[in-house]
């Protein structure tokens, strides 16, 4: 089991701060992901695209959708920022 912490408007957008899942691999982990955030918040609009626009990071290093997971991993999604 993985722990994903949600940061940025993707936190503010699903109301969800972490959540707890199995997957082998950042892919497999994001369509998870966005079934359980619409499972606890039906009128969510955060798609698969949303999550895979976002810096991720396991265990604090610079991560990739290719990246395996292993139980008790921790995979952070940061929404990309834009500002001028």
């Amino acid at each position: 089991m993985v722990t994903v912490k949600l940061f940025g408007a993707l936190r503010l957008d699903t109301g969800v701060k972490k959540l707890h899942l199995e997957a082998g691999s950042v892919r497999e982990l994001i369509p998870l992901v966005c079934r359980e955030i619409r499972r606890q918040r039906p009128d969510c609009t955060v798609s698969e695209k949303d999550f895979r626009a976002c810096l991720v990071a396991v265990n604090g290093v610079r991560a990739s959708v290719r990246t395996r997971l292993l139980d008790g991993d921790v995979v952070y999604f940061f929404p990309a920022v834009a500002g001028g």
